[in-house]
């Protein structure tokens, strides 16, 4: 089985500038997810997209391979998930290199991780055939039977249980679990993703995990800084210390 770890890094991020390479604990916030998917054994190779040649440059001094450049294009606020592991697929095919079998999707606003979850769900996968693909998520204590719309002059709740009375004013506990994505590592099948169906396919694995920080606040930005600083889930210091005979930094 081929692995690969591809993770995206557009620049032009609005709420923090160059977001994905702002300095977190000495080091560029990208350089986190190639450090944890560096440490995974069952991942073969590691590729930034991204549509910035510095970003390029941070991506490969850490040891990332940026065999292409994304077109601005799909490097938009607005553009999908779909356009670049598109694009990704393509350019293997467009170089006669076979596409790997499954593409390990590490967000780099989430830097705090350990590879052994990774790696673990790696092997889910490879053992689990019939899944399309898989995403980590968390349980949350809200419910979207609690939740509310404006419609018009009136608030109406966007779901309802069928044949209760008012079931948004029962107790959180009657409800099923619920779960939010978290960008801790999300698992897909090229084969499913480029056959023209949806970019999970329709068996998704849930991947349940503690929760962690996805940064897009300043907040969150230092508060992930004050963690790492401290000496919590520092995988970077981990892969600098492996690595530490073969890189210069």
């Amino acid at each position: 089985m081929k692995v690969l770890a591809l993770i995206p890094a557009r620049s032009g991020s609005k709420g923090i500038k160059d977001k994905n390479i702002a300095t977190v604990g000495g080091h560029p916030l990208l350089a986190y997810s190639i450090a944890v998917a560096k440490l995974c054994e069952n991942i073969d190779e590691v590729i930034v997209s991204t549509d910035s040649t510095d970003y390029a440059a941070v991506a490969t001094k850490y040891g990332a391979m940026v065999p292409f450049l994304r077109p601005k294009s799909l490097a938009l606020d607005n553009s999908l998930d779909s356009d670049f592991f598109n694009h990704a697929m393509e350019w293997y095919k467009n170089n006669d290199i076979s596409l790997p079998d499954f593409v390990v999707h590490l967000r780099p606003t989430t830097p705090i991780r350990d590879s052994a979850v990774i790696s673990h769900a790696i092997s889910f996968m490879i053992k689990n055939p019939d899944f399309t693909a898989l995403r980590s998520a968390h349980e949350t204590h809200l419910t979207p039977y609690k939740m509310f719309k404006n419609a018009g002059d009136y608030m109406k709740p966007f779901l309802e249980l069928e044949d209760v009375l008012e079931s948004y004013n029962l107790p959180r506990q009657v409800f099923e679990k619920c779960f939010i994505p978290n960008g801790y590592v999300d698992i897909l099948r090229p084969r499913v993703f480029m056959s023209g169906a949806h970019l999970h396919g329709q068996k998704m694995k849930m991947w349940e995990t503690r929760e962690i920080p996805d940064i897009d606040t300043i907040a969150e930005l230092e508060q992930v800084e004050r963690t790492i600083v401290s000496g919590g889930a520092n995988v970077l210091s981990q892969y600098l210390d492996n690595k530490s005979k073969r890189i210069s930094f």
